[in-house]
């Protein structure tokens, strides 16, 4: 790990601080390559003079929000989104209070969210830095690369490996994530 932390540097995270914005950012770039998700990101967030609040959303129609290039699926989840946040079943602000579970465990109840989202919402928002998301294909192969193993490993194998970087595995799956396009001149 220490060559691969000295050959990407300083560990240097971007904090989205508005949380609405992380969470519907998440949802419209699942499952879609970046150019695709920067370019809906963009329509979607040009509808609106600044990064609209839930209930800007709710009054926006399904039809507008489809024009913007969300599919019919992402249009009801970030919906869901704004109404659990309007509806104060999901009190957005508060979830910096809770522990890395309880923030799982709140944001998975939007259709939409699953725990892959959640954990990078924690990371990329909330800035905790002992998060370790062994459902990420990155993270597979950085742990699968660095420890020279055969195959992918599952997530209890990742558990197992990654012990030794509490409380930081957060930290250590960034510069995984990093070197993933350096891995050959590691060596």
């Amino acid at each position: 790990m220490g060559r691969i932390i000295r050959q990407v540097g300083p560990y240097n995270i971007t904090l989205v601080k508005n949380p609405y914005e992380s969470l519907v950012e998440a949802i419209i770039t699942q499952q879609l390559s970046g150019k695709a998700a920067d370019s809906i990101s963009g329509r979607f967030k040009s509808m609106y003079p600044r990064y609209p609040r839930p209930a800007d959303v709710l009054k926006t129609s399904d039809a507008k929000l489809r024009r913007a290039g969300l599919s019919k699926m992402k249009v009801s989840y970030i919906k869901d989104l704004s109404k659990k946040i309007e509806t104060r079943e999901i009190r957005i602000r508060s979830l910096e209070e809770k522990s890395d579970e309880e923030v799982v465990e709140e944001l998975t109840k939007v259709k939409g969210i699953g725990r892959w989202t959640a954990e990078m919402f924690l990371i990329f928002s909330l800035g905790r830095l002992d998060v370790l998301p062994v459902g990420d294909l990155g993270l597979r192969k950085g742990v699968q690369r660095l420890f020279s193993l055969d195959e992918l490993p599952d997530a209890k194998k990742i558990e197992e490996l990654a012990e030794g970087w509490r409380p930081y595995r957060t930290v250590a799956t960034w510069y995984l994530w990093k070197s993933q396009n350096q891995f050959d001149k590691i060596g």
